[in-house]
Formats: structure tokens, sequence, C-alpha cells
């Protein structure tokens, strides 16, 4: 049975006509999504959300005081840019996903709530500001992610490299995870540039099932980037690659554990999965709300599949807000899997 969502390609056209672009400005909302090839059709009521995606708020004082530092520094977290409903556990928790390279985007997918336009140019700074605030939370693992950037000769990659070497010339002991962005044109160079210089996990979210990137991921190919996950691999298996996506979008049971399948075929090493949350009433609809049951299932089929270098792969599905304990355990795995491949004489770098 194949699931449908509520994206079509033939509505009215609106009577206002949507913003365009200017450098530094941000598109949110209907001016963000309005010129995507399938139209978002906006929603009058939203879905109920189920008990389990409810959740208790964290520390209020912590999340101050990890905004305040932020604020500080001039520097953007995803949690805060993208509407992110995790944002409370995260930051009262003392965790952040620091988003460089600005706040404005230059694609325009439909679930997603940071700001398309056209970017201003890069802070020289930035990488600087970065590594002082991972010093200043003591944080022993941190997560590096942007914004696409179309509009660099190498997608940001030699941003990413200068944010690394600051935060481990600051934090030695802290463990740098960067979810980048799919380097689109410019995977060569970005890969050349984070070969040399690797996080310590290297992380690329493939966001949904391939029949429906066109609705939701306009401007990204499914197979490139499973393409960059393999290929990255290839280049440093000594380095832990990462992918997430999420349901509720549409996509069937079926075309979740083929997703799974994929991701093994390129030799993916931990994979999260997340319950896709609607932004505002201008984003793609939340299709349905998945069953923990449903998320089980596919940790269950994801523990199955694995057979990796590292030992024990860790898959992880995600029903609400385990993202703190997912670093922790990500932590422990990579620490534990650096320890057997020195012992083997087999990290050289």
């Amino acid at each position: 049975m194949i699931m449908t969502t509520a994206v079509q390609t033939h509505i009215p056209a609106p009577r206002v006509k949507p913003k365009k672009a200017i450098q530094g400005e941000k598109l949110r909302g209907y001016d963000k999504v309005a010129r995507i090839p399938i139209k978002v059709i906006p929603t009058v009521e939203a879905k109920k959300k189920p008990d389990w995606i409810r959740v208790k708020m964290s520390s209020p004082a912590e999340v101050a005081r990890i905004k305040a530092k932020l604020r500080e520094q001039k520097l953007y977290t995803v949690c805060e840019e993208a509407a992110c409903p995790n944002l409370a556990q995260c930051f009262g928790d003392g965790t952040a996903t620091f988003m460089i390279m600005g706040d404005i985007c230059t694609r325009r997918c439909p679930f997603c709530d940071v700001g398309h336009g056209r970017p201003n140019e890069l802070d020289k700074d930035e990488p600087r500001h970065t590594a002082e605030t991972i010093q200043g939370l003591g944080l022993k693992y941190a997560v590096i992610t942007s914004v696409d950037r179309d509009d660099l000769k190498d997608g940001g990659a030699g941003h990413f490299v200068e944010v690394l070497n600051e935060s481990r010339a600051l934090s030695p002991n802290c463990l740098i995870e960067i979810l980048v962005p799919d380097f689109r044109g410019r995977m060569d160079i970005a890969l050349d540039l984070l070969t040399e210089t690797a996080p310590d996990v290297f992380n690329h979210n493939i966001e949904t099932v391939p029949r429906l990137y066109k609705a939701f991921r306009p401007g990204s190919d499914y197979q490139h980037s499973l393409d960059l996950l393999k290929i990255y691999k290839e280049r440093r298996p000594d380095i832990a690659t990462k992918c997430g996506f999420m349901v509720g979008l549409g996509e069937t049971e079926e075309e979740v554990y083929a997703l799974l399948d994929d991701l093994k075929a390129h030799d993916v090493d931990m994979i999260t999965i997340g319950q896709y949350l609607q932004p505002s009433k201008n984003h793609a609809p939340v299709d349905r709300y998945v069953h923990p049951d449903e998320f089980q299932r596919y940790m269950d089929y994801g523990k199955r599949l694995a057979s990796l270098a590292f030992g024990q792969a860790q898959w992880y599905a995600q029903a609400t807000l385990p993202i703190v304990s997912t670093m922790a355990k990500i932590a422990q795995h990579l620490s534990a899997a650096k320890k057997a491949l020195e012992a083997e004489g087999k990290l050289g770098c």
C-alpha cells in the first residue's frame, strides 16, 4: 500500500507573490516554500500530537545560560534556527548543535524551518568563536552542522576544517561530529579537505525515502547522498559515518526497511531515525505520528543488518527525544572502538 501526503502538484496560484531573495535577508514560511516545484498546501488544522510525543521541559536556567553564551559569541544553533522541539532537553543537558556559515540556507526544503535566501559572506572569526564556546561550555561531545552553501566553491568544507582545527586546539579531549550538507557539485573538493582534516564522526542526513525526494528535498539527490557517505568511508575507514532520516512524511514501513538496506550497503556505521514535526502551517504536513513500537521494529531490523569494522554497530531509533543519550552512546562507542583499533595497530591517525 502506498501512503499519500498532502503535498500536491496542482493548486491555485497564490494571490500574493512571494518575496525575492535579498542578500542577508531570511525568507521563511510561505516566502520560502512558494517557489519549490511541488507546492505545499498550508495546513488548516494540524494533527494532534499523541501522548508519546509530549515531553517534560528541562532546566530553564541551563537553557538561558547556553543561549546567553551563544549570543555572546554571535553563534547560531540548528536547535534554534530549525525550531527543533528537542531544544529544551538538549540545552538543559548542556548540549547544542552549532550551525556554522550563517543562518541563511541556499535550499528550500519544505520540512525545515531554517531561513532561505542569499547568504552573507563567511565570518572569519566564527571558527574561533565556536571553539571558545565549546571550551567555555565544557563539552565532551560537540556537533557542528551548517546551512547549505551552494554559493561557495567548496560548499563550505574549508570552513568546517577551520572549525575543527580551532576546536581541537582548545578542547583536545572533546569528540567532534560534523553534520555536513551534500556538497552538490563540489563533492570531490569537499571530501579532499575533510579527508585530510577528519572529525570523529562524519554525519550526513539523507532525510527521507527516495520516492519523497522531489517533494521534500528539491535540489538534492538520494543516490548522491548515499555516495557521499560511502566515498568518505572508503577514504577514511577509521572514521565513523552516521546518517539520519525522518519518518511521518508519508513513507511506508517497507520503504524504511529498503532505506536501511541502502545505508548498510553504503557502509554507514550509525543511524538515527526521528519523528517529523511540522514547524509551521506553511511547511509540509505531518502524515502520521509513528508509534514507538514501529521505531522498535526499525531498530531491531538495523541491529540484524549490522556488521562493522568497529565492532557492534550502533543503530538508534528515536521516538521523541533521546538525542543526548544517543550522543553519549556514540561517544562510548567511539572510545571503545578507537582503543580496539589502537590495540590492533590499525589506527594510523
